[in-house]
């Protein structure tokens, strides 16, 4: 990466000061409630705007659509922040879906989190030797909730459609028995979230000697 571009928030000559509505004095972004409402309840913010949320363009549809229909269309459905797949499409892809680590530590606590996690071997690097143990794959499970998967990482070829079909399987409640009932396809990069079994807490070597 040579250079990295981010947004700017251009909320400081809107007029928001006119009406009440706060702002976050460093970045300029909106602090709002779980349904997108500002300080000033008549005002609601989505989108790239929003403090502490995703910068996506997808997710900024989903939830002005979902604005849209509690506002008009008597519905009570809220955006889901915490289950949206990503991808840094960088040479080698990097997909997740639901909390980072370091997030659901502090959310549920270390010891109520089971890490299971593998490094892989896609097929089509055996052909022209590419590195071995180079790809990497990482679920994390809630102990107190049946093993549910509140977090799943992949650093591997075609990670963004890997992730997008595991997110839909994240929001259905996926757990780790389920993952582990279901017939993997090989040899592909995501038949590696159906066969984990290290725990990153064991420290057991997590290297593979094939595809």
């Amino acid at each position: 990466v040579l250079i990295a571009i981010g947004r700017d928030a251009c909320t400081r000559n809107i007029g928001l000061q006119t009406i009440g509505v706060k702002i976050n004095e460093k970045n300029g972004k909106i602090p709002v409630n779980d349904e997108e409402q500002t300080n000033v309840p008549y005002v609601y913010a989505i989108g790239d705007i929003l403090d502490g949320k995703l910068e996506l363009t997808p997710v900024a549809i989903q939830a002005g659509r979902l604005l849209a229909q509690r506002l008009y269309g008597g519905s009570s459905r809220k955006c889901d922040y915490i289950n949206v797949p990503t991808t840094v499409f960088t040479p080698l892809e990097y997909g997740s879906c639901g909390f980072p680590e370091e997030k659901a530590i502090e959310e549920y606590g270390k010891q109520n989190l089971e890490v299971y996690h593998s490094l892989f071997w896609p097929l089509e690097w055996t052909v022209p030797g590419r590195d071995n143990n180079t790809c990497y794959a990482k679920i994390i499970c809630n102990k107190q909730d049946n093993n549910r998967v509140i977090g799943l990482h992949v650093l591997g070829p075609n990670a963004g459609e890997v992730t997008q079909g595991f997110a839909a399987a994240i929001k259905c409640g996926l757990t780790k028995e389920l993952l582990d009932e279901t017939i993997g396809i090989h040899p592909t990069c995501a038949e590696v979230f159906t066969t984990m079994d290290i725990t990153k807490a064991s420290g057991q070597d997590i290297t593979q000697k094939g595809c």
